[in-house]
């Protein structure tokens, strides 16, 4: 089924990422850490950590690094314990935000997710104020380009949901979390490389954003991103890239 354009909004995603990596090293390294301690160090039985794993193989971060983190993580070696919370916010244009973050200190964290909120232009919410309008699903995206059909089949019949062409030619591949690494091994196995492979809170109604928002909303997100305890941040806007 067709769909709205989404490969702007993550080209744009990912150029900004490449511009912070050492920042999302530290992320990978949190997460590893959290899924190592609750749900042990073996790969095959602990797939919240084959996914972090897999996220810090993109990011390039060397093997020993990756062992290391996860030994560290089960093994007797004191260390920082660290809380997921997640915050719930409006920015520019009443877009809904999801702020996902891992801290050793709360209190230090939502004092400082607020004044961000605050100071560029959004409100942060209550618990439940926004999260309905996000799906937790895997998501997969291939380029513009690959053939639809292919796609199609190969993910129906492992089990995905679904599977949308966006304006571009972009194919965006939908599946249940539990049948995300499924989904994609199939896909792979073809010879088929996703741009984007995650599990992730996918935005219910996009909200396209005019130019100078587009440009206030960027400033928000970045300063989030900035934030030391911030992992992930989810959103439903469309960002003029040229505007932000």
């Amino acid at each position: 089924m067709a769909g709205h354009s989404k490969w702007a909004n993550i080209q744009h995603r990912k150029g900004r990422q490449d511009e912070k990596r050492g920042k999302i090293w530290t992320r990978i390294i949190r997460e590893i850490t959290v899924a190592a301690r609750a749900g042990g160090g073996d790969l095959a039985a602990n797939a919240r950590l084959r996914l972090a794993v897999d996220r810090a193989k993109a990011a390039n971060m060397p093997a020993d690094r990756v062992k290391y983190n996860i030994d560290k993580a089960t093994g007797n070696q004191e260390g920082v314990t660290y809380e997921e919370i997640r915050y719930e916010g409006y920015g520019i244009g009443g877009a809904a935000i999801l702020v996902d973050t891992m801290t050793d200190n709360k209190v230090r964290t939502v004092a400082e997710v607020r004044h961000t909120f605050s100071k560029y232009g959004g409100n942060m919410g209550t618990e439940g104020s926004v999260s309905f309008q996000f799906k937790h699903c895997g998501q997969l995206i291939l380029a513009p380009g690959t053939d639809e059909d292919k796609v199609m089949e190969l993910a129906l019949e492992a089990g995905a949901q679904d599977v949308i062409a966006d304006e571009e030619g972009a194919i965006e591949v939908l599946t249940a979390v539990a049948d995300f690494e499924v989904v994609k091994n199939a896909i792979e196995a073809a010879d088929l490389r996703p741009e984007v492979a995650e599990v992730t809170m996918r935005a219910e109604n996009p909200i396209l954003l005019n130019p100078v928002d587009s440009a206030r909303m960027q400033k928000l997100l970045d300063a989030l991103e900035e934030l030391d305890d911030v992992q992930e941040i989810y959103h439903n806007a469309e960002i003029d890239s040229e505007a932000a």
